[in-house]
């Protein structure tokens, strides 16, 4: 039971409108963590800020986290190295020769197709988009943001509607330890009713088709058409502008294979290292590990090859491999700021206090749109769906039984909420990677994406209003 009533939403809350309006979103995010310490140690400021500190500290002790922090450094190296190799350049210059992708139509077509086929794992959807397809994006003069929007809309959302990977297998946990009978078919058919995942998936097609835009995207978008500007003034990319920046090698043929072989290393790797760890059961295997494995062999095949080729020197893949993790700093930075928060806003039982707050005294046609509000509200002010599902289906399973409500139904709208608050939140590790791939400012990206999202949620809203009705 929480003890701490609405003062358990007073960290996220503060660190999510400070970074929004201060555009300082590591103070914010310190602050959000230390007021939250300071609640559990009775409003003692000073017991608050050594509890902040050692919750930084204590990040590391999950193993996950850890492996996605060094995963995100290391994808640092890997585009340091294919871009000095001239991997990065010969495959720009190979899709516009061959005219393949011609136009800014082509380029956003192209990211949200990886998005869609790629549907093993979020993380590395969107590195891999982020990847092959920025220097495309920064040539035809498409802005950052919408790259980060293309890419972030399409990991999590994809991953809801083909949930043949670990989302799918720890949804179908969730359902069993609920007594579920059929979890698998409870979660086939509640994808159809993910109202939230398909129309984003749709409006991110149709917005790549037609080039339209609305609010801050589209300033940002008229920015680098009219001011050549892929960044507004003052914007902080996650990852170093002079690894992205750095030019390829001289007086060597710059080979789209460079970058290419592996990038798809990279990607085909991941579902067999998730067999792997889950002993034979892709659906039983880690995310974290099967990224952080796949990421580091990428980085091994590259160095080879780029030795076959004789392109650099041990030495010289060495400090590349270095230099390229350490313009990631800001990154790892973050990523443990979010991780240290998420912890706070679990000690305060902040998930849980929102979710029961969704869940008491409704009209059974209702269930179905409190649950997507209520799964939304926990998985932004958390940063987490995978934590917003487990919080949510041990409360709205029972309740859909209790009221006598498409169970399906019910599972989809913790779903679609979850992803949605995660897609917002500014502390979610997708929407960080989704910066850090595309390499935007964080905040931009944030700001650029919620307008969309949000317009995508009303129409899932109405969607879940009208079928607590009809269903």
């Amino acid at each position: 039971m929480n003890t701490y009533g609405w003062l358990a939403l007073l960290p996220p809350l503060i660190a999510i409108t400070l970074a929004i309006l201060t555009r300082q979103v590591y103070l914010s995010l310190g602050i959000g963590i230390w007021i939250g310490w300071t609640i559990l140690a009775h409003a003692n400021p000073v017991a608050g800020l050594a509890a902040t500190l050692e919750a930084m500290v204590n990040v590391f002790r999950d193993a996950d986290n850890t492996r996605v922090i060094l995963f995100s450094a290391l994808v640092g190296s890997l585009i340091a190295l294919t871009q000095r190799s001239g991997g990065v350049h010969g495959f720009v210059t190979f899709l516009l020769s061959r005219r393949w992708v011609k136009s800014s139509r082509g380029a956003r077509l192209l990211a949200w197709l990886l998005g869609v086929v790629i549907f093993i794992e979020s993380s590395i959807k969107i590195l891999i988009v982020g990847t092959v397809c920025r220097p495309l994006f920064d040539r035809l003069k498409i802005s950052r943001e919408k790259l980060s929007y293309i890419a972030d809309s399409t990991s999590a959302p994809v991953c809801m509607l083909l949930p043949l990977n670990a989302w799918g297998a720890f949804i179908i946990g969730l359902l069993t330890a609920q007594g579920v009978g059929d979890p698998t078919g409870v979660l086939v058919r509640s994808v159809p009713l993910n109202f939230y995942a398909i129309v984003t998936v749709l409006m991110v097609l149709v917005l790549a088709l037609t080039g339209w835009d609305f609010g801050p995207m589209r300033r940002a978008e008229r920015r680098v058409r009219e001011e050549n500007k892929i960044l507004r003034d003052g914007a902080i990319p996650l990852v170093d502008e002079t690894i992205i920046e750095m030019q390829p090698i001289a007086g060597r043929p710059h080979l789209a294979r460079n970058m290419l072989v592996p990038v798809i290393i990279m990607s085909l790797a991941m579902p067999f290292f998730l067999i792997i760890t889950g002993q034979g059961r892709i659906t039983q295997g880690s995310g974290s590990t099967a990224v952080f494995w796949s990421v580091s062999l990428a980085i091994g095949v590259a160095g080879l090859m780029y030795r076959c080729q004789k392109l650099m020197s041990v030495r010289e893949l060495t400090d590349l491999i270095l230099k390229g993790a350490g313009g990631m700093i800001s990154l790892a930075l973050l990523m443990l700021l979010a991780f240290a928060l998420g912890q706070t806003c679990k000690q305060l039982g902040t998930g849980a206090f929102i979710a029961q707050m969704a869940t008491t005294l409704l009209p059974p046609a209702l269930v179905p749109a409190v649950i997507f509000t209520g799964a939304a509200l926990v998985a932004f002010a958390t940063g987490t769906s995978f934590g917003t599902f487990a919080l949510m289906i041990p409360l709205a399973v029972p309740l859909a039984g209790s009221l006598n409500v498409s169970l399906p139904l019910v599972v989809s709208g913790v779903l679609a909420g979850g992803v949605f608050g995660d897609h917002c939140s500014p502390i979610s590790d997708t929407t960080i990677v989704a910066s850090m791939a595309s390499a935007c400012d964080h905040i931009d990206h944030v700001n650029t994406q919620l307008p969309y999202a949000v317009f995508a949620a009303v129409i899932a809203l109405v969607l879940y209003l009208l079928a607590g009705w009809l269903l």
